[in-house]
């Protein structure tokens, strides 16, 4: 169980874990592992079952514990919502009353949160990066609008008007980069030969790269000519095959008994703790891992300028709509559950219509053979 583990030198378990937006963290008092996961499994029991008088004034480590066991525990992502209202608690502060929450006090936290700096790998080597605008909307002004908000509506507190719009940072507009297919082709010719139909595949669905390595034979309908991926918050999605995915799959058939996608060992590899034994011409698996590896090795260093893997999922989806002109096809390929997260691909439509417009502007105009009707016939009445 994550959060328990063992002190060099003791002979009790500890844990530390993080729950309602707080960290917990001590010695269980038992010797066994088992033991200790029973106890940590009764503790975080014993913390969700705390009540919260909401008849009261709540102070902000109420709030936003509530709100954790009410709302954030059950985010796609609560890993980070836990680590967000953990930030808050910090520099919000524990006993301060959302009543006081105000303003003044909402600028600071976003002019402290973008000072701060995050880890970035540049290179090959660490470098520390100032946080997005986006970042800060995420993790300062959109959590706590959501937790004054709840605290008003649904449990009847006290808070103060605020201005939101105000606190919230502009963000770039994501930008949509499509491969033309002379960059496809010098991005395939660079990348490994046993990495190129994950590529290929890539560029041709628009799938992630987790969607891709995870992807198996029991996944692959050959007869219904479809495919099932699992993908952001384990949504699963089935994609049709066109005929060019058709055929790059089937001629994958024989490489592995399970994996869709897999790669020929260069070299023998004895079992380490890492991993398993690899025999030197066998096929396995890709991993995430190796997949990075050989995207950073091939294609990000062939020349392609600012292309990134996950452009490859862009130019699925701009290819599609510009063949077909609809952005519902873009949003079920691609998996969105909200079409206006597929919007960015309307550019597409937008210089289709714009070409259909050049069109009708410079073409012919037809001159009718039909006589004009005269202005003083009357028309007799029936």
């Amino acid at each position: 169980m994550p959060g328990v583990y063992k002190r060099g030198g003791a002979d009790a378990y500890s844990y530390d874990f993080r729950r309602r937006g707080r960290r917990f963290s001590g010695t269980t008092g038992c010797t066994t592992k088992r033991d200790a996961e029973a106890f940590v499994r009764a503790l975080k029991d014993k913390i969700d079952a705390a009540v919260i008088d909401t008849a009261r004034p709540m102070s902000f480590a109420e709030a936003s514990s509530l709100y954790w066991h009410e709302v954030g525990q059950h985010h796609q992502k609560s890993d980070d919502t836990e680590r967000t209202l953990a930030w808050l608690q910090q520099h919000v502060g524990h006993k301060t009353a959302i009543a006081d929450i105000d303003d003044a006090m909402i600028a600071r936290l976003v002019s402290r949160r973008r000072g701060e700096s995050v880890i970035r790998i540049r290179a090959g080597e660490r470098v520390p990066v100032l946080v997005s605008p986006a970042t800060v909307n995420r993790t300062v002004t959109i959590p706590l609008q959501g937790i004054l908000r709840r605290a008003a509506e649904v449990w009847g507190q006290r808070v103060r008007k605020i201005d939101w719009k105000r606190h919230k940072l502009k963000e770039t507009k994501e930008r949509v980069r499509e491969a033309t297919r002379e960059e496809e082709a010098t991005l395939s010719a660079a990348m490994r030969e046993d990495y190129q139909p994950a590529l290929a595949f890539a560029i041709l669905t628009g799938c992630r790269r987790a969607e891709i390595v995870g992807l198996t034979w029991a996944r692959v309908d050959f007869f219904n000519r479809c495919f099932t991926v699992t993908g952001k918050g384990d949504k699963i999605r089935t994609i049709p095959m066109s005929s060019a995915v058709h055929e790059l799959l089937w001629s994958l058939k024989d490489h592995h008994p399970e994996a869709v996608f897999t790669y020929r060992a260069v070299r023998a590899r004895k079992p380490t703790q890492c991993g398993g034994a690899r025999v030197r011409g066998q096929r396995y698996p890709i991993t995430i891992e190796g997949f990075k590896t050989a995207w950073r090795r091939g294609p990000k260093a062939s020349g392609v300028a600012d292309f990134r893997f996950h452009d490859t999922r862009h130019t699925a989806a701009s290819r599609l709509v510009r063949a077909r002109g609809n952005l519902k096809l873009a949003q079920k390929m691609l998996g969105h559950s909200d079409l206006a997260t597929t919007t960015k691909y309307a550019h597409v439509t937008d210089d289709d219509l714009r070409e259909a417009m050049e069109a009708a502007s410079t073409a012919p105009t037809k001159t009718s053979t039909q006589t004009p009707p005269n202005p003083r016939r009357r028309i007799p009445k029936h």
